[in-house]
Order: C-alpha cells, then structure tokens, then sequence
C-alpha cells in the first residue's frame, strides 16, 4: 500500500530464501510472512494469488492487516504441512473453502475481520490438531458446526449472523476462551457449559440462548463473564465460592432470590431480570467495605436491602437499585438507561407475587 516498500528487497535475481517475510528450509519455503509486521505500518494490496498452493512445504503463512481482497484461493489446501493460516483484518471475501477440511496439521486458523460470508465448513471442525479458530468479524450464517479437536483451547465467533443452538458435546472440555456473542444462536448451552470446566473467558452475550445457567460455571477459573442479553432463565444458584470479577446477567430472564455467593464479584450486572426477594446483607457489607465497584439491581422485583439511609456508599462504588418492588432507602446515580421512575408500579409487584 502506498508509504510501503515492503517488496523492495525481493529482488529476483537474488534468492528468495533472502527476501523479506521468506524463510526456508534447505531449498523449501517453510513460511510466509507478508507484509511490515511493525504496528501502524501500512499494509499489502491486491489478491492472494493461487499460485501459494505450489510451496508444498509451507507450515506458515500470515499477511499483516491490510488491504488484501478477493478470495481465499482453493489451492491453500494443497498445503499439506501448513500449521498457522492467520490473514486477519483485509478485506477477503467470498465463502471459507471446504477443502481447507484437508489441511490435518492445521493448528492455528485465523480469519477473522474480513468480509467471508455463508457457513463455517462442517470439515475445519474434523480437523485433529486445532487449538485457535478465530473468525470474528466476518459474514458467517448458519449454525457452528461440532469441533473434533481435543486439543482446541480458543473459539472466537463473535459478531457474525450465525444461528441455530449447539449440542451439548458440540466443543472439547479443552478450551478455555469461548466468544459466541453478537450473533442469533439459540437454545440451552447448559449442558455444554456444564463439560467445559477450564474456559478462563466466556462471552455468549447478545445471543438468544435459553434455559438455565449451570451453577458450575460461577466455580470456573474465569475472570470474565458475559452473559447478558439472552433469554436464559429460572435460579441462579453458584455451586460454590466465586471468584469471577466481572459477571454480567443483565437483560435476561432470571428469577428467584440474588445468592449471597455472588457478594464476593467485584462487578456484579443483574440489572433488568425478573430477581424478587432481599437484597443479601453480604453486598451490603462488601458494598460499604469498597470491595464491590459496581452491584446493578435496577429493574428487578427486589422487595427490600436492609442499609442504613445514611450510609456512605464508597465513592469508587455504584449502586443501582431504582425501578424495583421498593423505594430505593437512599439516592445513588444510576446509569441513564435505568429511566427515571424509581418504583417500579405496585400492580405489577402485585401481581409477580400473586
């Protein structure tokens, strides 16, 4: 792209193994680099041209973001040793080809931020050596097929049109990172969520997903988890400590009373759910001590906090209680979303309890 000279070096009287981003093995290209690889420096143009598929031992090949466009050419599959495939953040269109299904040794498939449209491959779900499938920020449609590999640990899938649900042996106990939001998925996850006791991270916010959440996943070794904007419902019940810092279950369906094992998350979104009940003491004593920075309760059924009206809420701390089936005992700034009716109207309190 313009301010670059990156094939300036390529000099084809010379060898190529010298070129900048070759790298050879004996006479065998074994990876391609393409493109500056330091930040802010401009990218490559043009089309991926199917001639790669002639470099039968390359293990890598990546092109730094740019303006790559066209498709991703059918002839990479015949890159038989091809471990690390990561085109991210051009412009690349068209479908995923099938026929990356071929690639066995594939490890590492990254395409995300591009324009790839239609299904995600039922064959890159066979493939046995995967650890990260990242094709975030596309066009995909159609469901997420099942993923064979044992030794997958990142699936990122978020921001694209994928629908239909995922059965519950769909993806390996092996990963830790999962992203499935910003897409139309659907159905119950609990039976998968319940297998995937190593996740460290898991986003399926903004989906359409139902049922319960398994109590088991509070006790995941996750710093992160975002589950708002659903339709999951029923009891939230952890099966033990919780140690997450950061749970959003904000815009669902949930009911029943707030466990006071969620008092130890230092941010805490149970906003705009169907919770009724007290307000635990725990929040109340962890909310003075400063150890919860944000507890959102607005628009629940919450019938009660037992806090004294003069208690100084920390100034690193929010509070949000408005819009529930009680007067909110003191005054805190709430989020502009929360409206500004504080009491959530006595005939529709009635009637939850009734």
């Amino acid at each position: 792209m313009p301010g670059s000279n990156y094939f300036a070096s390529w000099d084809f009287t010379s060898d190529p193994c010298n070129f900048a981003g070759v790298y050879c093995d004996s006479d065998k290209v074994i990876a391609l680099n393409l493109g500056d690889p330091r930040a802010g420096a401009p990218g490559l143009t043009g089309r991926i041209d199917p001639a790669v598929g002639k470099l039968s031992a390359l293990a890598e090949l990546t092109v730094v973001p740019g303006r790559i466009f066209g498709a991703l050419p059918q002839s990479i599959s015949q890159l038989k040793s091809l471990r690390f495939l990561a085109v991210s953040r051009n412009f690349i269109s068209g479908q995923i080809p099938a026929s990356l299904g071929e690639l066995r040794n594939l490890r590492t498939l990254d395409l995300s931020y591009n324009l790839f449209a239609g299904a995600i491959p039922t064959a890159i779900g066979t493939l046995p050596e995967l650890s990260n499938v990242i094709l975030c920020h596309n066009r995909l449609s159609g469901s997420v097929p099942p993923f064979a590999s044992q030794t997958l640990t990142r699936l990122d899938l978020k921001h694209n049109d994928l629908s239909g649900s995922l059965a519950p042996n769909s993806l390996p106990p092996s990963l830790q990172y999962l992203s499935l939001s910003w897409n139309r998925l659907t159905g119950p996850v609990d039976g998968l969520l319940n297998r995937l006791g190593q996740l460290n991270y898991l986003d399926l916010s903004m989906n359409q997903f139902t049922g319960t959440i398994p109590g088991r996943v509070f006790t995941y070794p996750i710093t992160n988890l975002q589950l708002q904007r659903n339709m999951f419902s029923g009891r939230v019940q952890p099966d033990g400590q919780v140690s997450i810092s950061t749970i959003d279950l904000s815009y669902n369906r949930l009911s029943g009373e707030i466990s006071p094992l969620f008092s130890t998350v230092q941010s805490l979104y149970l906003n705009n759910n169907r919770f009724t009940g007290q307000v635990p003491g725990s929040f109340v004593d962890r909310l003075l001590a400063a150890n919860i920075q944000v507890l959102y309760l607005q628009h629940n059924f919450l019938t009660g906090i037992q806090i004294n009206p003069t208690a100084e809420i920390p100034v690193s701390s929010s509070l949000c209680l408005q819009y529930n089936c009680m007067v909110p005992p003191l005054q805190t700034p709430c989020p502009l979303k929360a409206g500004k009716q504080k009491t959530r109207p006595t005939s529709q309190c009635n009637e939850w309890r009734g």
